[in-house]
């Protein structure tokens, strides 16, 4: 009788060996974090169509559907790029030293239900989903600053071209296993130098390579519908939480911290603008009030799983005055054409962001952080100076490539609509909608 009980034992344990074998060595997916990241995703989806609102308030409202619509098709063609190559790019296995990963996730293929080395308690599917939605809204940020004046055709050229040759690979860089920024110790949390500093010095290229819109200087060109742009403002801070809480790829502490950093930095931010814009013109605007929060959110994006809570209030205080100063007296000193202040918002509050993390990074609140920042103590500026050439790599990479792609275009069909579509609107020129038609006469 012990004999057999014995051999039913020893069977037992031979099938379960796999389980038990899987269990000690492998990763396993946790309902808790992957119902977290999938709630992130749909937070940073959001954020494109409420980026939308933002700058469609902010146009002349003759501009105004084309100008969302730039927002919301980049929806669909990044989608489908990111599936066929764009991961793939950024997130494949690395080659050629750091530069772009390989082709092994070409088409999504091997994304599915099992965890991934980025994640190991999320399905790789769940992580190349979240993902996808900074690489929707980077290239979409860049419009901010071409608005009112590039052809839609030259437009999703632009797009899909920048994507693939400038996002994918900087992604890569700073997040991709083997990534060169990421290996020197890079500090990006959740899209400082990936994300804002890219779209931000891609926006002022495009700006350049475009000219001025048709009475820049001369025409009033202001805001048509400032409700939209703080309803824009309200999903972008809503769909932040996901944006930079998300990063934190489960639901645990670090997210938390990411919260509270994200949501106080931007409130910092917000009213620190309203505070210059009221010292400075004597009025406070909403406008200003909505920007101060967005460049809040930009600054510490870098930095929100890497800083604490007081250190995060300096950062949101210290962009507001910064951006303004930028978009007030360099853009009007220089004399370039910025229609909503990409470069002026995204440009110089991720440039802030990134150094500001090697101000204040704190290897208690994350381990990943090798270095304390130079005001924590222990490391001296060991931290400031990567994130200081991580930031001009950064440019470098963006303001060449945007340079290289734009021109290339160029030679095959034109970037600036004409002159007469200019002054009759991109919404009728372009698309044929007019978004507030005149029913004078109409009968009822």
């Amino acid at each position: 009788m012990k004999k057999k009980i014995y051999s039913i034992l020893s069977f037992l344990f031979i099938i379960c060996m796999p389980v038990i074998a899987f269990a000690e060595g492998e990763a396993v997916v946790d309902t808790g974090d992957t119902a977290f990241s999938v709630l992130c995703t749909a937070l940073v989806f959001l954020m494109t169509p409420g980026l939308a609102l933002f700058y469609g308030g902010m146009v002349r409202k003759k501009n105004v559907l084309n100008t969302m619509m730039n927002s919301f098709v980049t929806i669909g063609l990044i989608s489908i790029q990111w599936v066929l190559i764009g991961y793939t790019i950024a997130f494949g296995a690395d080659t050629f030293n750091g530069l772009f990963g390989g082709f092994d996730f070409l088409g999504f293929r091997g994304v599915g239900a099992a965890p991934s080395a980025y994640a190991e308690t999320i399905p790789h599917g769940a992580f190349a989903m979240y993902q996808m939605m900074f690489a929707i809204i980077t290239p979409a940020l860049i419009t901010g600053a071409i608005a009112e004046r590039m052809r839609f055709p030259a437009f999703v050229a632009f797009i899909l071209l920048w994507a693939t040759f400038v996002y994918d690979p900087l992604a890569h860089w700073v997040w991709g296993a083997g990534g060169w920024l990421g290996e020197m110790g890079a500090l990006d949390f959740a899209g400082g130098n990936v994300v804002h500093i890219s779209s931000g010095i891609a926006g002022l290229i495009a700006a350049l390579v475009l000219g001025k819109r048709k009475g820049h200087g001369t025409t009033p060109m202001l805001p048509h519908n400032i409700p939209f742009v703080l309803i824009g403002a309200s999903l972008l801070w809503f769909g932040w939480f996901g944006f930079n809480g998300g990063s934190a790829l489960s639901a645990g502490g670090l997210a938390i911290n990411a919260l509270i950093t994200t949501n106080t930095a931007a409130a910092a931010a917000l009213l620190s603008w309203v505070i210059v814009e009221w010292i400075h013109r004597g009025k406070p605007t909403l406008l200003g009030a909505a920007t101060g929060a967005v460049v809040g959110l930009v600054a510490i994006t870098p930095g929100a799983g890497f800083v604490g809570v007081l250190s995060a209030i300096v950062i949101g205080l210290l962009v507001s005055p910064i951006c303004y100063l930028g978009i007030s007296y360099v853009k009007a000193k220089l004399g370039y054409d910025d229609s909503l202040d990409a470069f002026g918002c995204h440009g110089i509050g991720g440039i802030w962001g990134a150094l500001a993390t090697g101000l204040f990074a704190d290897k208690s609140i994350n381990s990943f952080v090798q270095h304390n920042g130079l005001f924590i103590g222990g490391d001296g500026a060991t931290q400031l100076l990567i994130q200081a050439a991580s930031v001009v790599a950064t440019i470098a990479f963006s303001g060449v490539l945007t340079f290289i792609i734009l021109k290339l275009i160029s030679l095959f069909t034109k970037l600036r609509v004409a002159e007469s579509d200019e002054e009759e609107g991109l919404d009728t020129a372009q698309h044929g909608e007019d978004a507030y038609p005149d029913f004078t006469g109409a009968q009822v």
